[in-house]
């Protein structure tokens, strides 16, 4: 098992291919370490759905920051922070880097869209800064950093913004050329074809994730095949919150017992394992 002070750095490092968990609080960052993730993404969008905002640059840097924080301290894995577009300009990317690494954050995700920001996925308009104007903010973020651990992941939209593979490529040698430590190339098509484009054309002199969530059949296995070293499922946990708790408590207010969920649901002793309680109450001793 990894130790909170092993940085996603010295994780990347080791090889393989590394899976992250989205989550949003220090609960699901446990339960996506005891299946076997190597690495947790304190996602933007499970965040700010964790308070009905919307992901459109609502939430502060310090609510983010917050969350982020307590998933790094209740885990033995890395978290990999979404830091959206940087929550503002050169100065506020600076800001964030010293802030992220003060809290124990060794790993973010910065994207190139102009800030406030929209979700990727939603039905609005997506506009992108420029190479320059993006790199800057890279440039700034490597100098703001004050260890070496720090790894600050570049995530490029291009193909968000529907301007195809080859604006992808160049932005993303744009973007190592900067100092980016790994480029997440993200997409929403429906099977995986333009991530593999991507990748046939990408001459692996940087680390490469992706986040398969509109094209879920593409295997991790078959994904590091083509050169991808990691893959991020951002938003399956709290999707299946949202699931599982609606379905509870609507059988428990028509039936008028829990009776008929009882058997579905984690026993109260699992939540006291998830807790430390017995380590806690041993301080009593």
């Amino acid at each position: 098992m990894l130790s909170h002070r092993t940085s996603f750095r010295e994780l990347m490092a080791r090889g393989g291919l590394v899976r992250a968990a989205g989550a949003h609080d220090a609960l699901g960052s446990k339960l996506a370490q005891q299946a076997g993730f190597q690495a947790v993404w304190a996602s933007s969008l499970e965040v700010s759905a964790s308070r009905c905002l919307p992901d459109a640059s609502v939430l502060t840097m310090t609510e983010y920051l917050t969350a982020a924080a307590s998933m790094q301290r209740a885990i033995d894995i890395p978290v990999v922070a979404d830091v959206d577009t940087g929550y503002g300009n050169n100065l506020n990317v600076a800001h964030m880097v010293h802030e992220y690494e003060a809290a124990g954050i060794t790993a973010v995700a910065m994207e190139d869209k102009l800030y406030p920001k929209v979700n990727s996925f939603a039905a609005a308009s997506q506009t992108l800064l420029s190479v320059p104007e993006f790199v800057r903010k890279i440039e700034t973020a490597k100098a703001a950093q004050r260890t070496e651990d720090f790894y600050l992941i570049a995530r490029c939209e291009a193909l968000i913004d529907k301007m195809g593979v080859d604006e992808a490529l160049a932005r993303c040698n744009a973007y190592a050329d900067a100092g980016a430590d790994a480029i997440l190339i993200h997409s929403k098509q429906r099977d995986q074809r333009e991530i593999v484009e991507f990748l046939d054309g990408w001459d692996g002199r940087r680390p490469v994730v992706i986040v398969p969530t509109t094209y879920p059949q593409w295997s991790a296995t078959e994904a590091e095949k083509h050169g991808v070293s990691m893959v991020i499922y951002a938003n399956q946990g709290l999707r299946a919150t949202v699931q599982a708790v609606r379905e509870t408590f609507r059988t428990i207010y028509a039936d008028g017992t829990s009776l008929g969920v009882e058997d579905g649901i984690a026993p109260v002793s699992d939540v006291f394992a998830l807790q430390n309680l017995d380590d806690w109450l041993a301080l009593e001793g």
